[in-house]
């Protein structure tokens, strides 16, 4: 899956869209200016590389919501946790809320899925923050199974983030290198709570993460086939699409270059590598595997891929009349005030 300049392809992006191994494009806000144009890069994208391509961003909420203008600001995921504090069945009902109103937002605008929920557990690390739900295993659980409910509501795919866990450990892995030195028993108590809860849900997918445990491999996560094969795979019984986080992140650099990180990634279990910025796409491409690169004609993708696309949207019009959005959108934006959450 690979990134796009601006608000408008290229004529380069447009041959990497119809190349073999490529999946689909990952949004930014480099990518928006408005909805309408919105949607006529996301028919821009499938015209170029076929309807199979997936279009994904993560619009999260908060601090990462790459969409904005036009649509809905959400709160981020920490304010729906402020509530569970207090009021547990109203928590689990904004979370569904929310979900429900990103999902359908975008899958209104052409884009088929964002990367969330985030199931991180909020215990400091810098770039997770407030990103996440709640320090507790149990109340992070309860509430990513409603969000994903709620994306499922919205004819939108779940993608669970950062497997088997980022926030337990201080480093930020966009910046450095992040170690993780707990066992496994202490990363299985809690960290992957959530992830095994909402897993039993029938998420779609999972985003590795590219933090290294040593207790458990010398690899990060998205390199290792001990946390893809053995504990993903076999231990959790997940069948889904296993996504790598973004290649050109410095963490990611422990595979070496480029080239050298897709196939690291493939290798280990990944069915899908991102990588987001142009200038790696040549040779993130050009590392791709015979086997694994098709024909890129309206290729059908890999059943565990195309089950991202999710269900069929509707119009943006038909939302902005729906009485039961407009009090969604009342009561999860309200969250945006909610005391400490920035």
């Amino acid at each position: 899956m690979i990134g796009v300049a601006g608000p408008q392809l290229t004529a380069q992006e447009q041959r990497w869209l119809a190349a073999p191994g490529v999946a689909g494009v990952l949004l930014f806000s480099r990518n928006f200016e408005s909805r309408g144009q919105l949607q006529a890069l996301c028919e821009s994208i499938r015209e170029a590389g076929g309807d199979h391509l997936l279009i994904a961003v993560d619009q999260e909420g908060g601090p990462v919501q790459r969409f904005r203008e036009g649509f809905t600001r959400l709160p981020a995921l920490a304010a729906i946790g402020a509530v569970h504090d207090r009021d547990p069945a109203e928590a689990v009902r904004l979370a569904e809320e929310h979900a429900w109103v990103m999902a359908s937002e975008l899958r209104a605008s052409g884009v088929d899925f964002s990367f969330a929920p985030v199931v991180d557990l909020a215990r400091g690390n810098a770039a997770i923050g407030a990103r996440a739900f709640h320090a507790d295993p149990a109340v992070t659980a309860e509430l990513a199974q409603a969000y994903v409910r709620g994306m499922h509501l919205g004819g939108m795919a779940a993608v669970l983030k950062h497997f088997p866990g980022h926030g337990s450990v201080a480093g930020d892995t966009h910046k450095a290198p992040a170690i993780d030195p707990r066992s496994l028993e202490a990363i299985r108590r809690d960290d992957l709570r959530p992830f095994a809860e909402c897993i039993e849900a029938r998420v779609e997918a999972v985003m590795m993460a590219h933090v290294t445990y040593p207790a458990v491999d010398s690899q990060p996560a998205g390199y290792s086939k001990v946390w893809i094969g053995q504990i993903l795979r076999g231990e959790l019984g997940f069948a889904g699409a296993v996504i790598s986080d973004d290649i050109s992140m410095a963490a990611a650099g422990a595979a070496g270059s480029v080239g050298a990180r897709v196939r690291a990634h493939l290798d280990a279990g990944c069915d899908l590598v991102l990588a987001c910025f142009p200038e790696v796409v040549d040779e993130a491409l050009a590392a791709m595997p015979a086997e694994l690169t098709p024909p890129g004609d309206m290729t059908p993708l890999p059943p565990q891929l195309a089950a991202l696309r999710g269900a069929l949207g509707s119009s943006w019009d038909g939302l902005i009349d729906n009485p039961q959005r407009e009090r969604f959108v009342a009561r999860i934006t309200a969250l945006n005030a909610e005391p400490g959450i920035a």
